[in-house]
């Protein structure tokens, strides 16, 4: 009987290199309050963000995740053509088919690359490096690109005020590939979808098909009526604050702990603490909880670019090392945490 012929595998993987994206234009605390019932002392104070990044109507989560990806292959001394896997991690790309990965790709020149996206929200990012990690260290690819690119402002009604003033656009974007030593610790992930509700969209596109439908079906419905039906079903952002915030504070450091526990680290060891940009106040906890001590570098990104999502870590990240070259080599515990609830964390070595 003939037997299967097994690939080499990798014993460690790490991540060679760091892009971002950020967009031009800049939104400030005054120009979000004049849709909100705020104030720029209540923003600052209950979220750290001065100033939020979106992008222009003409850009796209593609356009971004490739500015991102350009920017990392050629920070890792990787060509496109080298890449086994292209993962973008996003929910805010406005087509659930085809993904923006096979595009990416494609611009890229990554074709015959897998290429596939991941709707984990905030903690998209780490989820990706979980994969991307895993297919090096298999052998199943050499190379891959993980992406994490949003385009929120897509989705954010300027009235509401439980996330709207919180979200930003932008992508940031990771070369994972082989290496000598070990470059990224075991992932502590997973889910509480009791809080499924905690985070979400106020409508699904079937809204809008149901009721443009009926619209349609009455005949005295004007064309401007279903239009504006259509407008008032559009999905966008919204968040139950408390239950996230509690979640975030009290079980967020919880698995942070099981990341560095997980890597043989402790947070004495680290050189930069990464946590997803949601809340500057939920940073300072899981900092106060974890035990970080003065020296090590904290990302507070959130500050100038708000809160992006599955790119909030791969972008604080990138600042963190152009600000601070030192930290290359040093140990980074990363953790996302977000809508579904669903949460990952590991600790890599900086590139």
């Amino acid at each position: 009987m003939a037997t299967l012929q097994q690939r080499k595998t990798n014993e460690f993987t790490k991540v060679m290199g760091v892009g971002a994206y950020r967009p031009e234009k800049r939104v400030s605390n005054e120009e979000i309050i004049q849709w909100i019932d705020s104030s720029d002392e209540w923003i600052r104070q209950r979220t750290g963000i001065v100033t939020r990044q979106r992008a222009d109507a003409d850009t796209s989560v593609i356009d971004m995740a490739e500015g991102a990806a350009r920017n990392a292959l050629e920070n890792a001394g990787i060509s496109a053509d080298q890449l086994g896997a292209v993962i973008v991690s996003t929910v805010s790309h406005p087509f659930a088919t085809p993904s923006a990965s096979a595009k990416l790709a494609d611009r890229l020149g990554a074709t015959p690359a897998a290429a596939y996206d991941i709707s984990a929200a905030c903690a998209g990012y780490c989820y990706g490096i979980a994969q991307a990690d895993a297919l090096v260290h298999s052998g199943q690819v050499e190379y891959a690109l993980v992406v994490g690119a949003e385009k929120l402002s897509d989705f954010i009604d300027n009235h509401e005020r439980t996330i709207s003033f919180l979200l930003g656009d932008g992508a940031g974007a990771v070369v994972i590939g082989p290496s000598d030593t070990p470059g990224i610790g075991p992932t502590v992930w997973g889910s509480d979808g009791s809080k499924y509700d905690a985070i979400g969209m106020t409508h699904s596109l079937l809204d809008i098909r149901e009721l443009s439908l009926a619209a349609q079906a009455d005949g005295g419905a004007s064309v401007g009526s279903i239009l504006e039906t259509e407008a008032q079903l559009w999905p966008t952002m919204r968040q139950d604050g408390q239950t996230v915030f509690r979640w975030a504070v009290w079980e967020m450091a919880k698995v942070a702990q099981r990341a560095l526990d997980a890597a043989g680290v402790s947070a004495a060891d680290l050189a930069a603490f990464i946590p997803h940009q949601a809340n500057m106040r939920i940073i300072d906890e899981m900092v106060k909880q974890l035990g970080v001590p003065e020296n090590v570098v904290v990302a507070r990104d959130i500050a100038d670019s708000g809160n992006t999502s599955a790119a909030s870590i791969p972008l604080a990240t990138h600042r963190l090392l152009q600000e601070n070259p030192e930290l290359s080599g040093g140990l980074a515990l990363q953790i996302g945490f977000g809508a579904g609830l669903v949460f990952a964390a590991q600790v890599i070595v900086l590139p």
